[in-house]
């Protein structure tokens, strides 16, 4: 039965953030939960990002916490600091292998791979987890100005999901945003997806 195919989400966590940035809306990410349990059976929702130590408080923090505990199987690393070549101080923290080697396992546990990310690299992924017999769908979008998502991908793919078309179905709705807390409240702060540093995201 088709509502019985088996679905996994792999969410790169930086990407995701910046692309639905540019269209202007915050993703609810229990509704987006919801939606892609309606399409089949979801084996697996995978959310990567990664973190900077040694911070009293991290902007994403409240956000991984709250996905950790409602349904997210979350993936972080420390992110590491260097300076580049005009002595300015950069923040890299790139998930792109542990999302990579995490697809590449599960593969044979599933029928549907659903990859939000517009992020070229992945392009071989995508070629390697069709060769083990899985569907794969990429979710960005090339709406904007430029496209968020790399021709090479959306190419690959075997359905591309521009995310435009799913925001009435994964958006939060205009008067459902929290407003910021002075003090951190787990409960309150982390449902707001807002709460993400684009400074983790590559170039």
């Amino acid at each position: 039965m088709a509502d019985q195919e088996r679905i996994a989400l792999f969410i790169d966590g930086a990407n995701l953030y910046a692309t639905a940035k540019s269209l202007g809306f915050d993703v609810d990410y229990k509704r987006l939960l919801k939606e892609f349990q309606s399409r089949g059976k979801l084996i697996r929702a995978f959310y990567y990002t990664a973190l900077v130590e040694d911070q009293e408080y991290s902007s994403i923090r409240p956000l991984v916490d709250w996905l950790d505990y409602n349904g997210y199987s979350v993936v972080t690393k420390p992110t590491k600091e260097f300076v580049d070549s005009l002595g300015r101080r950069k923040v890299k923290g790139n998930m792109d292998i542990e999302l990579a080697v995490d697809a590449m396992e599960m593969a044979e546990h599933l029928d549907h791979m659903v990859l939000f990310s517009g992020d070229g690299d992945f392009r071989s992924l995508v070629e390697a987890v069709q060769r083990k017999g899985v569907r794969v769908s990429v979710v960005s979008t090339n709406a904007t100005q430029p496209a968020m998502v790399a021709d090479e991908l959306r190419r690959q793919a075997d359905e591309f999901i521009d995310i435009v078309h799913l925001a009435s179905k994964i958006g939060r709705e205009a008067g459902e945003r929290p407003e910021r807390p002075h003090r951190v409240d787990r409960r309150v702060a982390a449902t707001a997806p807002s709460h993400y540093d684009p400074e983790l995201a590559d170039d």
